[in-house]
This record gives structure tokens, sequence and C-alpha cells, in this order.
């Protein structure tokens, strides 16, 4: 266990013990995470990390200087290369090889937050075997993933998970792509989490956000403080 002002497990400072006293919330895309975590954030008056906001907008600026260093170009790779051309296995793969340098940029955010309570981060990139290293218990981690039939159902939903936000010659392919990449990398952390321990809560959109909060309210139990305002 680390202890203000040494190492963390990754092998970098964690001065406040943010990441010792972090509680995990990963798993695949449209699951419902980032709502799980807003709620816990109101309910209990936890810090909650978004992981995939950060990832898309604050850490550009470290991607571009990253393809730099690499001899690559500045620029953002042509999209019919990332959607439409590969196979969903090849996007996996390319995603599942990138997670470790994006999580290495999550935990730098996650050092800079000082607050009272236990800071909940919640995110695809937050992979099981990433955190472990992490966590003095599994149970300080839970996995959240889509069953196909609320996925489909996301799709559907929300405007942002229908849309890739770029211009592609065949956009059917493309989204076809991508959802099928999105249920490998989950599948992924299925195993990643039954591997180490780690809770897995499958969500088919028979409960609302409200009881799938609660469960993960209850797994949290022991490093939660008592409900806010209570």
């Amino acid at each position: 266990m680390t202890g203000p002002g040494t190492p963390a497990a990754d092998g970098g400072w964690d001065p406040d013990d943010t990441l010792r006293r972090a509680l995990w919330i990963g798993g695949g895309q449209w699951a419902g995470k980032s709502t799980v975590a807003r709620l816990l954030a109101v309910r209990h008056g936890v810090t909650a990390y978004h992981y995939d906001y950060h990832d898309a907008r604050g850490h550009n600026d470290r991607r571009i200087a990253d393809r730099v260093a690499r001899g690559a170009p500045a620029a953002d790779p042509d999209p019919e290369a990332v959607w439409v051309r590969p196979t969903p296995e090849e996007m996996a793969a390319a995603t599942l090889a990138g997670f470790p340098q994006r999580f290495a940029w999550a935990l730098d955010d996650l050092r800079a937050l000082v607050s009272g309570h236990p800071v909940i981060a919640e995110g695809w990139g937050l992979r099981p075997e990433l955190v472990a290293p992490l966590i003095d218990s599994p149970r300080r981690m839970v996995v959240m993933v889509p069953a196909p039939e609320f996925r489909r159902h996301q799709v559907d939903a929300l405007p942002r998970a229908a849309a890739l936000g770029n211009g592609v010659s065949d956009p059917e392919r493309a989204q076809a792509n991508r959802l099928a990449r999105d249920r490998i990398v989950a599948e992924d952390a299925v195993r990643a989490a039954r591997r180490l321990g780690i809770r897995v809560i499958e969500v088919d959109g028979s409960r609302g956000a409200d009881a799938i909060a609660e469960d993960v309210a209850d797994h949290f139990g022991p490093y939660l403080p008592r409900r806010y305002g209570a």
C-alpha cells in the first residue's frame, strides 16, 4: 500500500493518494458507465472522472506529439483507414494496443485531483489488467458491459452512439465495423475481469440506471462515504 508522497503501483507519484483511494468503472461502450458515475457523485459527494471526455479532448495534444515523435503525420489518420478498410478484429487489436499509453495519460489527470472523498474513474479505457496493479482489492473496480440488445438500443437512442463524426465513403459499413469492434473490446474486458476476480455487470436494459447505480454503490460500499446529505 502506498502512502502520501510515495510511488504508486505504476511507478509514478501519487502525492495525494488519489490513485490508491480511487474506485474504477471500466467495461464496454454504451453500458451506462458515465451515468452511474454521475449518480454516485451526486448521491455520495464523490468526484467523478470521465475518461472518454478527457481522452477525446484533453489528451489530443499528447496524441499529436506522440505521432510526431514517431515520425508519423501530425494530422488525424484518414477516416477511411480507421473505420472502413480494416476488419473489426484489426480495429479492436489497434484499440487494445493503444490503451496502455492512454491509461498512463488518465493516471496523470487523476494524480492532479485532490478530493476529500474517493474519486470514481469511469471509461472503457480503464481496463481491468491495467487497473489491477493499482488496487488493494478487486472490490475497488467493477466492469459494466452492454448486452447485445442493449447496445442496439443505445445506438438507436443516443445520437453520439450512432454518429462517427467523420465523413466516410460507406457510413453503414463504418458503423457496423465500429459496433463489432466495440463488442470485441468489451468481451476482452470481461475475460480480463473474470481472470482477475473483478465483478462484471451486464446491462440488458431490464433495470434503470438508478438500480444499476445502487448495485455499484453496494459493491463499492466499504469505500464510499455515506449517502450525501443523509
